[in-house]
């Protein structure tokens, strides 16, 4: 989950990460984050990405993308964009500050809430 715009004079990505998301790990321990875009023939890797945890197997070699280093975060070489973006705010979403009370039932029905982060957008890499 996620979206683009712009927040105190700078161009951002908002990201939204799971308590139980071993990326929340990674995400908090450094300053920068990446976000990554694909073409569509990646489908199937990304839906590895998004369905099995790196805490329990090795789901970049399972998905068959190359980690890409860059700026203290990493990437893969197969997206076509990747948007290198340096944390500046964060915040736990509990359900007390929702407006639309149906949003917990719909969405957090194990209770696994989202933390926002914002980031500015530093750097853009596209793929030639």
């Amino acid at each position: 989950w996620g979206a683009l715009g712009v927040i105190w004079g700078c161009p951002a990505a908002t990201v939204y990460i799971r308590q139980s998301r071993y990326t929340k790990e990674f995400v908090d321990k450094n300053d920068t984050f990446t976000i990554s875009f694909y073409d569509k023939k990646y489908r199937d890797a990304l839906n590895i990405c998004g369905t099995v945890s790196g805490r329990d197997c090795d789901k970049i070699s399972k998905a068959n993308l190359t980690p890409y280093f860059t700026d203290g975060s990493v990437a893969f070489e197969e997206a076509e964009m990747i948007m290198v973006c340096k944390k500046i705010y964060e915040d736990f979403m509990p359900k007390e500050n929702f407006i639309d009370k149906d949003a917990d039932g719909k969405w957090y029905s194990n209770k696994d809430y989202h933390t926002m982060y914002i980031g500015k957008i530093e750097k853009v890499l596209i793929k030639c």
